[in-house]
């Protein structure tokens, strides 16, 4: 039995495609015969798991890098193979190969969260960007660490287009496309019982979002674009640093309506109320939002941004919007609710689904891990 340890800065029930993602893969990858331990930060419990769990608490930075680096050297040296979900663990020590799961670009997230950079500034174009010295030493930080992998996984075709410009060798990127274990709201929840459910107008046009609060998520042009277009009603689902600057946006819109952080089983049911399901980032590697709301059978509208187009067609199971353009995408919204566009929309929810099959992925993640071994 391969011995797997898995090192990540997030995990389950913390919010975020990495912790789902890896909530849902493990167990798949252990009746494939795989042996997993985890370690990541954060509090909660570690029992319930059918793997074992450490979790380091997020104290003071020198200090809980230290006790990550204690709690993974062993790990290292008990794993036949380390996958690793984060940049910057403090992985110390010798064993086996290790196989990165990218899912965007850290350096440039940690450039905008601590103001090195505007966050208007393009992750496209922060490739190619000169920055500060600290930007600069992240990128290279960044991309060194990169390039000492095994080998590396990426949801998109975008994200192996981002990571073979960081210098790594293209055979060494593998895409393996996200994908949803079964479940969910489901189109055999109809939109109407939804809506009733969540005591929503059973006609009013209706736009959902739900991310995390960060200003690459766009959701301040959403509410730009929502207050333009009449009678269209934004619901926004999430927190995060933003959440403050979106409250003042829309204070005294009666159409705007910020929901905080739901359960994931309550976003799945205003994803099936809603109309549309809007994501107008400026960032996405392969969003899980996406296919979740497709999968509900609710169309959407997306920036034409990151790996959104390899899920969305446009004009085919949703619309694409140039970012950032508010014109564009106030136009987007008043199209989208024009007579018949959304039955269209919403009956070809689930055209190209077939690429994002759960299974699939869990044979191709466990394939490629398998490959690495020595």
């Amino acid at each position: 039995m391969p011995r797997l340890f898995i090192a990540t800065g997030i995990f389950h029930p913390e919010p975020g495609g990495p912790a789902t993602y890896l909530h849902e893969l493990l167990p798949a990858l252990q009746a494939r015969g795989w042996e997993v331990r985890l370690l990541t930060y954060g509090g909660g419990p570690t029992d319930g798991y059918p793997y074992s769990v450490t979790r380091i608490p997020r104290r003071a930075l020198p200090l809980r890098l230290a006790d990550y680096a204690r709690a993974a050297r062993p790990l290292l040296r008990w794993a036949d193979l380390a996958y690793i979900h984060t940049l910057g663990l403090p992985l110390l020590g010798s064993g086996g190969p290790r196989v990165f799961k990218i899912v965007g670009d850290q350096a440039w997230e940690r450039a905008v969260r601590r103001g090195w950079i505007p966050p208007t500034t393009d992750v496209d174009a922060f490739q190619t960007a000169r920055g500060g010295p600290l930007v600069t030493l992240q990128q290279a930080a960044r991309s060194r660490e990169v390039r000492g992998a095994d080998g590396v996984i990426v949801p998109s075709e975008y994200l192996k287009r981002l990571v073979i410009g960081w210098g790594v060798e293209p055979a060494h990127v593998q895409v393996i496309y996200n994908a949803l274990p079964a479940g969910g709201a489901g189109p055999s929840l109809t939109q109407a019982e939804a809506r009733r459910r969540l005591g929503l107008e059973a006609d009013a046009p209706i736009v959902f979002t739900a991310a995390r609060l960060t200003p690459w998520k766009g959701v301040d042009h959403l509410i730009a674009a929502a207050r333009r277009v009449p009678d269209v009603r934004l619901l926004v689902a999430g927190d995060g640093d933003s959440l403050p600057h979106l409250q003042r946006l829309a204070a005294g819109e009666p159409r705007v309506a910020l929901l905080g952080r739901l359960a994931r089983e309550q976003v799945a049911l205003y994803m099936r109320a809603a109309d549309y399901f809007a994501l107008y980032s400026g960032y996405e590697g392969l969003s899980h939002a996406l296919l979740e709301s497709l999968r509900a059978g609710t169309p959407v509208i997306a920036s034409d941004k990151g790996g959104n187009p390899e899920v969305v067609a446009h004009g085919v199971n949703g619309l694409l919007v140039p970012y950032v353009d508010v014109d564009a995408l106030t136009a987007a919204l008043v199209e989208a609710f024009r007579p018949g566009v959304r039955a269209a929309l919403a009956a070809n929810a689930g055209r190209g689904m077939a690429r994002f099959a759960f299974d699939t992925m869990v044979e191709q993640t466990h394939a490629a891990l398998l490959a690495h071994l020595r």
